[in-house]
């Protein structure tokens, strides 16, 4: 079968890239059948502040459990959630 995929222009920067692609399909120009899953260890993730309501007592609680383990209580509940997601993946 031959390749029916159109080939990729050749950008001269990043921006003109973003802007292609932000009116063009993918599924044009690459064959994703044949894509492969890759972890990139070394890159930092993107953070997004977020706005989270939770009762005082929880917060008071994580509060002590983060002093315990001489860490923020921030950090703490990222831990947290990064464990229960984990989970969840699992489990689905």
């Amino acid at each position: 079968m031959p390749n029916t995929k159109k080939p990729l222009p050749k950008f001269s920067s990043e921006d003109e890239e973003r802007e292609f692609w932000a009116v063009n399909d993918s599924t044009e120009f690459i064959d994703w059948s044949k894509a492969e899953r890759r972890k990139l260890p070394n890159l930092k993730p993107t953070l997004r502040t977020i706005s989270l309501r939770l009762p005082v007592s929880m917060i008071e609680d994580l509060k002590v459990l983060a002093n315990q383990r001489d860490v923020p209580y921030q950090s703490l509940l990222k831990v947290f959630l990064a464990e229960r997601l984990q989970k969840e993946r699992v489990r689905a």
